[in-house]
């Protein structure tokens, strides 16, 4: 029976129908016996490098199935022949209900009535709305999905972008001729060499005077100094879950930036999580289990 090293209890519970025999592992305690027959790991929801190592131990591995949506930490690390299976479809619905969040916080001006109410002051005015808004989405994957469903009560005109052009969808190479038509610009792409460093000066340049840009991707897909320069200057407005570096170190500029909205990564951090992650590999792995190929395995980053 195929092997599989599973990092929780309940991931092996899940696991209980299939045709696998789940070991249960901790990433800082040795292996347990048995393991070196493994042809599945699943690393713990935050890998670390030491989990990746663990890959050296696993002779008989030929596929790592994650319990996150993103993959850059795993991506040119594995040997020949073994996948890699992501996990698409557990965290979009929360992520996108983060965009939504923030979105609303920034239009509406939550943080600054926060800031005001700390000092017990009163400072009535008017502010902006979401609704009837127009939003690029650069990403037209899950996460994609469930905003769009989300947006849609608020009237909103949704535009995505993905890496290549198809019916609904725009390709990335028109990004920068749709980003002065849209009033905010979400995105949620995997972190790849195609992406990384994609939000540029001229990118967000080419956003209009006012504009909101929403990272919940990853925080290299952005120039740091390049979105500063911009926050500096008052013409842009911003909302972050993931920065670079990342963690945010104490004194670094981001911390005091004007006109953003912060947050340390946290769009698919909520109790239901794990649940999601595990019902996905659950998924996954009955592909696997089959003898068929994942449908989440990652090609060219994605």
């Amino acid at each position: 029976m195929t092997v599989v090293l599973v990092p929780h209890p309940g991931g092996a519970d899940v696991l209980a129908d299939l045709p696998l025999r789940a070991l249960v592992y901790d990433p800082a305690q040795p292996l347990p016996d048995g393991a070196a027959e493994a042809e599945v790991l699943v690393p713990p929801f935050l890998a670390t490098g030491e989990v990746v190592e663990l890959v050296e131990q696993l002779p008989n591995l030929k596929l790592v199935q994650l319990l996150t949506a993103g993959a850059e930490a795993w991506i040119g690390t594995l040997p020949e022949g073994v996948l890699l299976s992501d996990g698409k479809g557990a965290h979009g619905g929360a992520t996108a209900e983060w965009i939504v969040a923030v979105l609303l916080a920034v239009y509406r001006e939550l943080p600054g009535f926060v800031r005001a109410q700390e000092r017990g002051e009163w400072t009535q005015h008017v502010t902006d709305e979401l609704g009837g808004k127009r939003v690029l989405v650069v990403g037209a994957g899950d996460v994609a999905e469930n905003l769009a469903r989300r947006l849609a009560p608020f009237e909103v005109e949704i535009t995505l972008v993905g890496r290549r052009r198809r019916e609904g969808v725009h390709g990335i190479d028109e990004v920068h001729d749709l980003l002065p038509r849209h009033d905010a610009c979400v995105v949620i792409v995997p972190l790849t060499d195609e992406t990384r460093g994609l939000v540029d000066k001229d990118f967000l340049a080419a956003m209009p005077d006012g504009a909101v840009f929403v990272n919940g991707a990853r925080g290299p897909v952005a120039d740091t100094d390049a979105l500063l320069a911009e926050l500096r200057t008052g013409r842009l407005r911003a909302a972050l879950d993931v920065t670079d570096p990342e963690p945010l170190p104490a004194g670094h500029p981001l911390w005091e930036a004007p006109n953003l909205l912060l947050t340390p990564h946290v769009g698919g951090s909520v109790p239901a999580a794990m649940r999601r992650a595990f019902r996905v590999m659950r998924e996954q792995l009955g592909y696997y289990a089959r003898g068929e190929e994942p449908p989440n395995v990652v090609r060219n980053g994605y």
